[in-house]
């Protein structure tokens, strides 16, 4: 499908049972962290009003606390009936903007924290969670009955507050998926052993609910449409629990990916784009209810090629949505270059989520600060200058020309980005490039003045007489103090990823951060088969899977990262660190930690660890051991200019999520 293509499909009404949704886009369950103690709050309303406002078709708001055992208390409650005033001040900020808002009830399982419940979880079976650490309870007759009795009382309550349905959540591990899997499901009665048995549960729930809501009041059901767990259910068998949560009272099926133990990873920007919709197609065949796909589906014109394919009838965007809540409208008036995308960093949600933190979004940092974020005109205009073209720049010269300042902006590189275009050259990390590619786009909409391959110094500043001065320089590598450092085979980790050196094996790489890990798979993709010559290999049975899985694992360079701390990736956030730790072991890296690099010679590095002086073969040395911020033009002009600010990592090495922050905070108050 090209860019010239009319997106109509997805702007295509739809029923849920007897309920209209106004288009195809579903905003999934993510939690947010708004809602403290369960309750509604204007920041959580905020929130979704500007999101249904943007013309998104149906909102599912969750995971929503069904009883005190399975889930915690900064999530939506819905275990009482004192949330349902909330939930109808919610319902009705949603519906008066044309969505259709439902809740998702939630029932952690053995996935549920007993340092957060106060309780030991409930599960089927007494099987430890690889998640949590800890062993369940494996739930009685009475406990069985319980629970259901919970998700029916829950799914009561949302219908009593005004909302327009619900969604059991039966995916991702947590309990009903537990009663379906022979994995974590080993009880011997009705609820165990055959397949019919471990599917009781679950479409009991569904009936209970069914019966309770009444015939016209939509349930759908979120299912994983495989578990990618080894031994657990796959497409086939989440097809047909869809078939029988059908045949139950289901009004819908919502199919993601794996379960939260899982090591095939379902969201991180290394998964390609819509790569999951065949489980939602294989659950569609054996049904005939709405069916929606979901999983690493940014883009409107990916969603209307799923729809046009007939592989899913509805389509969820979560983080797209919180990236832009104006998708909907954008795609729909034919603006799809206007579109801010998710770039699936999971710096401000996934991350935020794992540290207990309210979500926000890197790319826009007003996610969750709708109202004390608002972009309201300038008391004055005022002539702006903004020094560096990364991501802080660019954000608080985008912000600051939303509130109608007259904004240039000063870059010494050729294309603005500052270190973005190198954080996209490892694989999987190239929607990177669209931060910088959006937000320059919104620098045209907004008349701001680009100006590239320009070093801004005190004596052109002065001659471009600015009201305000922001400074965003970025930061250079740090070269530490080390023997040896400047010999002709040591590099920078930043000249191996823009290809100005070559690199021969074996290779050291000192610093195992972010950069350095990173570095290290753009180095061991080198040498590897293309997905296009795989594909080929494949298709006519040229070599054994064995053979192919080699080549597209290991490639040319023998590689060791040395690191001081005692483990690598500390700086990578916990929804994607463990995805490139197990891809870096895949392709056979070295990993050294607790070692100090002591001295660099002509063929080798020596390092210490455990008191032991270790020498490490090297052709190449390179040095990924953080950055040093690059303020000197602050500092010379501080005191010449009412308004300066220094933001990004010209004022401290941090992450693109911090940076873009204060480039937003700067913008609003200049």
């Amino acid at each position: 499908m090209s860019c010239g293509d009319p997106i109509k499909m997805l702007f295509q009404p739809i029923k849920i049972n007897h309920l209209e949704i106004r288009n195809r886009i579903v905003m999934p369950a993510m939690h947010l962290g708004y809602t403290p103690g369960g309750q509604v709050s204007d920041r959580l309303v905020d929130f979704y009003w500007e999101r249904a406002r943007g013309g998104v078709g149906l909102i599912i708001i969750g995971g929503c606390t069904i009883d005190e055992y399975g889930g915690m208390s900064e999530m939506i409650g819905l275990h009482d009936d004192r949330f349902i005033e909330g939930l109808s001040r919610l319902a009705l900020s949603v519906q008066g903007e044309g969505a259709k808002l439902f809740a998702q009830l939630y029932q952690a399982g053995r996935y549920a924290y007993s340092l957060i419940t106060g309780r030991t979880s409930l599960a089927p079976s007494a099987i430890a969670s690889s998640l949590t650490r800890e062993t369940p309870k494996a739930m009685d007759a009475d406990e069985i009955k319980m629970v259901q009795q919970s998700f029916v009382r829950a799914a009561s309550r949302a219908k009593a507050a005004g909302l327009d349905g619900v969604e059991v959540l039966g995916s991702a591990g947590y309990l009903i998926s537990q009663f379906l899997s022979p994995v974590t499901n080993k009880r011997e009665d009705e609820y165990g052993g055959s397949w019919e048995n471990r599917t009781r549960f679950g479409r009991e729930v569904v009936e209970q609910v069914r019966e309770a809501v009444g015939p016209d009041y939509p349930v759908m059901v979120r299912i994983a449409g495989n578990d990618f767990m080894p031994g657990g259910n796959t497409n086939t068998e989440a097809a047909a629990f869809a078939r029988i949560l059908e045949a139950a009272g289901a009004d819908a099926v919502n199919v993601t990916g794996g379960w939260h133990e899982t090591r095939v990873p379902q969201l991180t920007m290394m998964v390609p784009q819509g790569a999951f919709t065949y489980l939602a197609q294989g659950v569609k065949r054996q049904v005939t209810v709405p069916v929606v796909a979901c999983n690493r589906i940014n883009d409107p014109l990916v969603a209307e090629e799923i729809l046009r394919l007939g592989q899913a009838d509805m389509v969820g965007l979560a983080r797209a949505l919180i990236t832009d809540p104006n998708l909907p409208r954008k795609a729909m008036g034919g603006h799809l270059e206007a579109i801010q995308h998710c770039i699936a960093c999971n710096q401000g949600c996934f991350d935020e989520v794992f540290k207990l933190a309210p979500v926000t979004c890197l790319v826009n940092p007003r996610a969750g600060r709708e109202k004390e974020t608002l972009i309201t005109k300038a008391p004055a205009k005022k002539k702006v200058t903004v020094i560096g073209g990364g991501p802080a720049g660019l954000m608080a010269a985008f912000t600051a020309a939303r509130r109608g300042h007259q904004v240039s902006l000063y870059d010494r590189n050729p294309t603005p980005g500052g270190q973005v275009p190198l954080a996209a050259l490892p694989p999987g990390r190239q929607e990177m490039d669209n931060l910088v590619r959006d937000l320059v786009y919104q620098l045209g909409l907004h008349d701001v003045e680009v100006n590239t391959d320009q070093e801004v110094t005190a004596t052109l500043l002065e001659a471009l007489s600015p009201d305000a001065v922001v400074v965003a320089t970025g930061a250079r590598p740090l070269v530490p103090e080390l023997p040896g450092v400047h010999l002709p085979q040591v590099v920078g980790a930043w000249e191996v990823l823009t290809r100005k050196v070559d690199v021969a094996s074996p290779v050291v790489i000192i610093g195992g951060g972010a950069v350095g890990c990173e570095t290290a798979l753009f180095l061991a993709r080198q040498g590897t088969i293309s997905p296009e010559t795989l594909y080929f290999l494949f298709e006519n049975r040229a070599e054994t899977p064995e053979t192919l899985y080699s080549l597209i694992s290991r490639g040319l360079q023998e590689i060791t990262i040395v690191e001081m701390m005692g483990k690598i990736g500390r700086d990578i956030g916990a929804s994607t660190r463990w995805s490139i730790i197990q891809d870096l072991k895949r392709r056979g890296i070295r990993e050294m930690v607790s070692a100090k690099a002591l001295e660099i010679t002509p063929d080798a590095v020596v390092v210490e660890k455990d008191g032991e002086r270790i020498s490490l073969t090297a052709r190449t040395v390179i040095l990924a051991v953080g950055a040093t911020p690059v303020n000197d033009l602050y500092e010379e002009i501080k005191d010449h200019y009412k308004e300066v600010y220094l933001i990004g990592d010209a004022k401290r090495p941090r992450k693109a999520l911090e940076a873009v922050r204060e480039g937003l905070e700067v913008g609003l108050k200049i």
